[in-house]
């Protein structure tokens, strides 16, 4: 018989707690989204891409003022407007040269105007500095887009903690309240808004803010009324932990993915609808820069200086492009349904 058992040998794992051992590392819900972000690229690049946006934001406050972007030499009006873009750099269409109405070949107009300066962007009518506006124009519409979503952040969030926490007939009643401001369009009440306090960036920021944080509450009310009813919910109650202690501790880190999703979304239609805002002139006034300010003044121009309204658009298109394509990629870095882990 030992002789059988000798022919036999040990198939697989020899050592029991090898078998034990986790092969692949445990990793927080943080570093598990940021695993499953990686893979897709569009988001990588617009998250950097929007990072770089938010940095040249910041270190041209210094630099590049609102008053700088609305300076223009008044006796030298002529010779500055309507400058193409020039790099330096033998490139066409950004070297200086353009056909000028009524001609047929191209001209160097800084040439023929005397301008010894050279403008990245070119110049607008009045013979501002596109570079100049664009750059504070997007600076613009970024501070009323992030304060606006900050805004519809706060009120979202408490208001759908409260109405899916308490439930019952306070629950039903916030959820008409919620029904009846979503009823209302949006440029009534920025009409409104502005003929009480004056079109300017802070009645934009109250608009959107009061019309757009109802797509908020509903969300976080719904993941409220679904996450109340679990076990770590109940355990804390048992605990003695207060209602409020339990939504900040508890309910808001697991809804965490949800909220940072709406917010990306929420970016770019806030930015959307200031541009929209702005060219309808219900939004920013001129001179004040901002990227619907800058289409709206580029599109009186469209037919023989098309630069001065390409640029702000590809601009606008650009970073709400990338708002959209990183949020897309954060819902599904969230979805528990693409854990690979």
């Amino acid at each position: 018989m030992e002789e059988v058992q000798n022919e036999f040998s040990l198939v697989g794992i020899e050592d029991k707690s090898a078998s034990e051992n986790i092969v692949k590392p445990a990793l927080s819900t943080w570093q598990s989204v940021w695993r499953r972000l990686r893979k897709n690229k569009l988001a990588v690049v617009s998250l950097f891409f929007l990072v770089l946006v938010m940095l040249y934001a910041l270190i041209s406050i210094p630099v590049v003022s609102q008053n700088s972007a609305n300076d223009f030499n008044t006796n030298a009006g002529s010779k500055y407007k309507n400058l193409p873009p020039k790099s330096g750099l033998p490139i066409p269409g950004w070297d200086g040269k353009t056909t000028t109405p009524g001609a047929v070949d191209a001209t160097d107009v800084y040439e023929k105007n005397g301008v010894d300066q050279n403008y990245l962007l070119g110049t607008d009518n009045l013979g501002r500095s596109v570079a100049k506006r664009v750059t504070v124009g997007l600076r613009i519409s970024l501070f009323i887009a992030i304060v606006a979503t900050a805004i519809d952040l706060l009120i979202g969030v408490s208001y759908g903690l409260v109405s899916g926490w308490l439930g019952g007939w306070v629950d039903t009643i916030m959820q008409r309240i919620i029904e009846v401001i979503s009823a209302i369009p949006n440029l009534v009440v920025v009409t409104l808004l502005a003929m009480l306090f004056g079109s300017s960036m802070w009645s934009i920021i109250l608009a959107i803010a009061l019309t757009s944080w109802t797509g908020m509450a509903r969300q976080v009310r719904n993941l409220t009324l679904t996450y109340k009813e679990r076990d770590f919910v109940l355990a804390a109650k048992t605990l003695g932990e207060s209602g409020p202690k339990i939504a900040l501790k508890h309910l808001v880190p697991n809804m965490s993915g949800t909220i940072i999703v709406q917010i990306m979304m929420t970016i770019p239609s806030a930015i959307m609808f200031e541009a929209v805002l702005s060219a309808i002139n219900l939004g920013v006034k001129a001179p004040t820069a901002s990227l619907g300010t800058l289409i709206t003044d580029g599109q009186n121009m469209l037919q023989y200086y098309p630069y001065q309204i390409l640029i702000p658009s590809i601009v606008l298109v650009l970073v709400s492009l990338a708002f959209i394509l990183l949020g897309d990629g954060l819902r599904d870095a969230f979805d528990p349904k693409m854990a690979d882990e």
